[in-house]
């Protein structure tokens, strides 16, 4: 349709003129809450303009709801304000109807958002910490102190004093084998065990079994029947932020086979989903603000976004920061802000011009 292309075409360039600003924005305040660290642990400039770059898809994950926002509020604005609107309605065309490409554009906007985080936001982010750690001496060690996790389907426990991800070794391991019914088999228990690439190799491994009523030990024959990944042990030491979606599944599932607490992992794995739809929800509301701007329409459409992208991200801090707790479930937590958002989206644009 010739009005869909023409929507589009006018809306795009300012689409992309409102993200390198914001993405501008986000890197440098990024840059100078930290500009004087750099400087006294004299970091080169090379250095730290490398950082800012692996920082810049995290900037345009932030920056994307809120420039549709902008961008979809300003283009409405402005033809409504250069009377095109007004031709269009007088022409009989719903305003849902000549809306549609917004809604289009938001849909695809969530799907990339998503795998976007997923693919490129979450590796590079972790570069760049792992830079600015590097140059601010800032170490992090992504090895954990007891660990504990369940295998096959709760047969094997893994308890491991400390875990060095970076030698992959674990310290301090037992291992123990129970039925379905959780009636003890056998503990296994070693001082070191070292990830050959295929399976565990246990140094001096002893087994402690039932014979009749008592509990009898004996050396273990290395067998290499211990085949758990090191991802399996290193999950327990991140957070669901540093994960990819399938791996912070995986997390989650390791802490409640495990029996630890996962709750606030689960709200975090949830936030993926629930945050992606956030460009859906700004499209939704920017079509509801469309033409209640006439004068001052740039800085207004402005005004406006920041406006709505602070409550909304304050609405997000809140019910997350509940779900975390536990007062509310994780659930809830990750999509409340949405469902609040496109509630209120509906409801404004039933008011709207048309």
């Amino acid at each position: 349709m010739i009005l869909d292309r023409y929507l589009v075409k006018q809306f795009f360039p300012i689409f992309f003129v409102a993200a390198s600003m914001f993405i501008l924005l986000l890197a440098l305040i990024d840059l100078f809450a930290n500009i004087f660290r750099y400087l006294n642990y004299q970091v080169p400039v090379k250095e730290i303009l490398r950082i800012s770059l692996f920082y810049l898809p995290k900037c345009f994950s932030f920056a994307l709801p809120i420039s549709l926002l902008f961008a979809a509020a300003y283009t409405l604005g402005d033809l409504y304000a250069r009377n095109e609107l007004t031709s269009i309605f007088a022409s009989g065309i719903p305003f849902w109807r000549f809306s549609l490409p917004f809604v289009i554009i938001g849909i695809l906007a969530s799907v990339f958002a998503f795998y976007f985080e997923d693919l490129a936001v979450i590796p590079t982010l972790r570069i760049k910490n792992s830079l600015s750690r590097q140059y601010l001496r800032q170490d992090r060690q992504e090895s954990s102190s007891d660990v504990v996790i369940k295998t096959n389907g709760g047969d094997l426990i893994y308890s491991v004093d400390y875990f060095d991800y970076d030698a992959l070794v674990l310290n301090g391991l037992n291992i123990v084998e129970q039925n379905k019914n959780g009636a003890f088999i056998s503990l296994v228990r070693s001082p070191r065990a070292v990830w050959t690439g295929e399976y565990w190799r246990l140094s001096s491994p002893v087994i402690y079994q039932w014979e009749g009523d008592l509990l009898r030990a004996r050396p273990l024959e290395e067998t290499g029947v211990y085949r758990e990944s090191p991802e399996t042990f290193r999950r327990n030491a991140v957070e669901v932020e540093d994960l990819r979606a399938a791996d912070a599944r995986l997390l989650v599932g390791d802490l409640k086979a495990a029996g630890l607490p996962f709750i606030r992992a689960l709200s975090d794995y949830y936030h993926r989903f629930s945050f992606s739809t956030v460009s859906l929800v700004v499209i939704v509301l920017s079509i509801s603000m469309g033409g209640r701007f006439r004068k001052n329409i740039l800085l207004m459409s402005l005004l406006a976004s920041l406006s709505v992208a602070v409550v909304f991200y304050v609405m997000e801090m809140i019910s997350m920061m509940m779900a975390r707790l536990g007062y509310i479930p994780p659930l809830a937590g990750a999509w409340f802000p949405v469902g609040v958002f496109i509630i209120l989206g509906l409801l404004l644009l039933g008011s709207a011009k048309t």
